[in-house]
């Protein structure tokens, strides 16, 4: 440490000297101490005030240049010595050192910058907005062979991609090109990997997914799938599934998805097509999951299930009936749910017997495999009346319903059962299903839906129970005391916030309730004429017409 003190010491008089032999002395001397004792070294440095001599070091002419670099680089792996790095002024004359043809100076420049700015978004939000990332990706271009500065170039753009600022500079770059370029020359699983870990937060933004998907990336992951498909080795394993992950992701975008889809003749989907049927469960999870992004728009689906790719989803949801892979079940329902949409194909899929098959998941205990399977129903059933009469009959379906209605840690699955239940009564217009519904003990969880903060629930369950009170009000009539029916109807129409179909439903079923004497004393004991009466003067015609037929009701049986 005598001999680091003395070092220092001279460095401080030769850099006011410009002595360029004296400092290079020095700098070794420094360079051998980090070396040794990288932490007292730098402790050392800290308190002698070295660091802000520097800035002036830092000259693109000199020869000292990449050992000072180099030295800020060893400094700066202490965590105490960042701030310092920055208060003495280091970034911007390095930045500026990113300029520099040297290659030796810019591997050390960027190893400083990249340690200065170690975990700290504010830092590497900075160097974004000194402009590095285009000067980085020039880099990368111009010195694709040099080992040493292609890996420091990575790591920078893992670091900066991560923050969502860095996204519009990379687009505006030709990286896309230069990643899908050096991927292409790789042979290393470990320098596969460093770029895999750029392109997977890149890949985020849907500008560089398109670019991504035109520089060729996808015909690279597909070779990726095939040589590692039946590979053992944990690397292997590794590669398949970041490839055949980031081929999902670059699927979300709209444009890349398209542009791969190409009106289902595209060699890419074919080839994922085929990942379905593989023994390999992290190949069925991303085919499924790519048929389901495909499957984004009324064309693509349409197409797909004239193809049969309906077929080979419920082929693979058999193979996971007992015990299965709960991701994969979770993603072939995705896809089957989006397929479901249009209407054309509703009518196909129950043909091809999606219904049987969904329903083999009904005593699936996960709730995201519980969310799929009852969307997929509630849009299979979607305007097709027998199919909502033949599953609104299944007291097991009916019973499982009403239990996930009850599922308060999981509001998405207790929603989509909610749903569910309204749906089968309203596609069906069944008396057959309402009663199954009122044995099943659903009516009060259609009540609670009525109370719902989303408008579009309220009126799903104000038609199922219109159409309850309708088709079985005897049957119905306990439950719906019992759940305060009522009330909730009275709170719905004298809340100004009600969207209108809401108070046109609401009252639709207060004249459907007033055939059932224990309901039409509560109507009665609550002044709903007063409501009422006000609502005939509503600017919404259709409200303001049942307003008055709704008085004309109240009126005739008070």
């Amino acid at each position: 440490m005598d001999n680091l003190s003395e070092a220092l010491e001279k460095l401080k008089i030769a850099s006011t000297d410009s002595a360029t032999d004296s400092v290079e002395s020095c700098l070794d001397c420094l360079l051998k101490a980090l070396a040794n004792s990288g932490t007292e070294a730098s402790m050392k440095i800290q308190e002698m005030g070295i660091l802000p001599l520097f800035p002036t070091l830092l000259n693109p002419q000199s020869s000292c240049t990449p050992k000072v670099a180099n030295i800020i680089a060893e400094v700066a792996k202490n965590e105490f010595m960042r701030s310092p790095c920055v208060e003495a002024g280091l970034i911007p004359p390095l930045v500026q050192l990113l300029n520099s043809t040297d290659q030796e100076v810019l591997l050390q420049t960027g190893r400083a910058l990249g340690n200065i700015c170690y975990d700290s978004h504010s830092l590497q939000a900075q160097l974004i907005n000194m402009g590095v990332i285009p000067t980085l990706v020039k880099l990368l271009g111009i010195h694709s062979h040099n080992t040493a500065l292609t890996e420091m170039c990575l790591i920078a753009f893992g670091n900066l991609a991560e923050l969502e600022s860095s996204k519009e500079q990379f687009a505006s770059t030709n990286i896309a090109e230069e990643l899908v370029h050096l991927f292409q020359k790789q042979a290393e699983h470990e320098k596969k990997e460093m770029i895999f870990e750029v392109l997977a937060p890149l890949a985020e933004n849907d500008v560089i997914k398109l670019q991504l998907v035109e520089a060729g990336l996808v015909e690279c992951l597909l070779d990726v799938v095939a040589q590692t498909v039946d590979g053992e080795r944990e690397e292997d394993i590794a590669q398949l599934k970041t490839a055949s992950d980031l081929m999902v992701l670059l699927l979300l975008g709209d444009e890349s998805m398209q542009k791969l889809f190409e009106g289902g003749k595209g060699s890419v989907f074919q080839r994922v097509l085929s990942w379905i049927p593989s023994h390999s469960h992290q190949l069925q999870l991303a085919g499924a999951l790519a048929i389901a992004n495909f499957a984004r728009n009324d064309g693509n689906c349409i197409h797909m299930v004239d193809t049969g790719i309906v077929q080979k989803l419920l082929e693979l949801l058999d193979r996971h009936v007992e015990e299965g892979n709960v991701t994969v079940q979770h993603a072939a329902l995705s896809a089957l749910r989006n397929l479901a949409i249009p209407v054309v194909n509703k009518s196909k899929m129950l043909s091809a017997g999606v219904a049987d098959v969904v329903l083999k998941f009904l005593q699936s205990e996960m709730p995201p495999v519980q969310f799929k399977l009852l969307g997929t129903l509630r849009m299979l059933i979607d305007t097709q009346a027998e199919a909502a009469d033949h599953l609104g009959t299944n007291g097991k379906l009916v019973e499982r319903l009403v239990e996930w209605c009850e599922a308060k840690d999981h509001a998405g699955v207790m929603g989509e059962s909610n749903r569910l239940l309204s749906a089968l009564i309203r596609h069906s217009k069944s008396k057959e299903v309402v009663r199954t519904v009122i044995q099943g003990g659903g009516v009060k969880h259609l009540v609670t839906m009525a109370t719902s903060e989303h408008m579009i629930m309220q009126n799903e369950a104000l038609v199922a129970l219109g159409l309850i009170a309708a088709l079985d009000l005897v049957a119905a009539e306990k439950d719906l005391v019992g759940a305060g029916l009522v009330s909730v109807l009275h709170k719905l129409l004298s809340d100004e916030r009600s969207a209108p179909e809401i108070k046109y439903n609401s009252m639709v079923l207060i004249c459907a309730v007033m055939g059932s004497e224990p309901l039409h004393k509560e109507v009665q004991s609550l002044a709903f004429i007063s409501i009422v009466s006000k609502l005939r003067a509503h600017e919404n015609k259709t409200v303001s017409h049942q307003a008055s037929l709704t008085e004309q009701r109240l009126t005739a049986q008070s």
